[in-house]
C-alpha cells in the first residue's frame, strides 16, 4: 500500500476515534487478515487482531448465508468490558472498532458507518 493511501486511512481512523469518547480503538483489516491501518492500544498484537478479525468476519458471513440473512453489514461482539464492532469497508476490507461497555451503540454504529464509507472510497 502506498504511503498516501496509508495516511488517508490513518486520518479516517483518527477522526473516528476522536468522534466519541466511547470509541477506544479502531483498525482497518483486509479480508485475508492483514492489518492495513490501526489505532490500537499498546500491547495488542496487530497480526493477531487482523487474523481474528478476518476469522470473525468470515464466520459472520457464513452464518448470515446459512440462515438466509443476506450479506452481513456488521458483526458485533459484546463482552463484559466492552464491544467489538466490525463493519464492511468496501469489498475487501473491514473496519474494526473497540468501544467501551457504557457506549451509546447507536452513535458508535453511525460513526462506524460513516468511517467505513470513507474508507471504502480510499480503498
Amino acid at each position: 500500500m502506498n504511503a498516501m493511501r496509508s495516511d488517508q486511512l490513518m486520518a479516517i481512523l483518527n477522526e473516528l476515534d476522536a468522534s466519541s469518547a466511547d470509541i477506544q480503538a479502531s483498525a482497518v483489516i483486509s479480508a485475508d487478515g492483514l492489518m492495513m491501518a490501526s489505532h490500537l492500544p499498546q500491547g495488542l498484537d496487530q497480526d493477531r487482531v487482523g487474523a481474528m478479525g478476518a476469522a470473525l468476519l468470515s464466520l459472520g458471513t457464513r452464518v448470515a448465508k446459512e440462515l438466509e440473512r443476506g450479506t452481513p453489514e456488521q458483526v458485533l461482539v459484546k463482552g463484559e468490558l466492552g464491544y467489538v464492532l466490525m463493519v464492511q469497508a468496501g469489498p475487501d476490507a473491514v473496519l474494526t472498532v473497540l468501544a467501551s461497555s457504557a457506549a451509546k451503540l447507536g452513535l458508535v454504529f453511525l460513526d462506524a458507518k460513516r468511517a467505513s464509507a470513507a474508507l471504502a472510497q480510499v480503498l
